[in-house]
């Protein structure tokens, strides 16, 4: 398993873990885009590993759960990838439909590339909600995670 994309995981789902802590301290007092959005981005991973290694998705991208759900989510998203990557080589083309039917042909190394770029671009957004709500954002930065 290619060891920079185990680490980037990781800190996804550190932050995702702790995000859902947050949400659950912030109970009541953040609007709902933030929440739409946290709830997109575990969705949209979940989609992400079926069309990498295709089992029927139960989540649609904008689908709304639970926080409490959402951290066992991210957890179960995470676990898979990390198998997915052990089992299948980086470089392997997949063929996958998006939403639209439309179909797509990328390489696993760049749909799990999508699946950190897109957690962390969320993130981002919901840091700027959470601060224009008066509320003290997450700092997702990589480095102070990895430091």
């Amino acid at each position: 398993m290619d060891r920079f994309f185990k680490d980037l995981l990781e800190y996804g789902h550190h932050f995702n873990q702790l995000l859902a802590d947050k949400f659950l301290e912030y109970s009541g007092r953040t609007s709902e885009k933030p929440i739409r959005l946290f709830n997109h981005i575990v969705n949209a991973h979940h989609i992400w590993n079926n069309r990498i290694d295709p089992q029927q998705p139960v989540v649609g991208v904008w689908d709304i759960h639970d926080i409490g759900e959402l951290k066992k989510m991210d957890a179960t998203n995470y676990d898979r990838t990390l198998k997915i990557l052990e089992k299948m080589e980086p470089e392997k083309m997949i063929v996958y439909s998006n939403s639209k039917g439309e179909t797509f042909t990328n390489l696993v190394k760049d749909i799990i590339f999508h699946i950190i770029n897109h957690s962390t671009y969320h993130r981002g957004q919901i840091a700027m909600e959470f601060r224009q709500s008066g509320l003290e954002p997450l700092n997702t930065d990589y480095i102070f995670y990895k430091r």
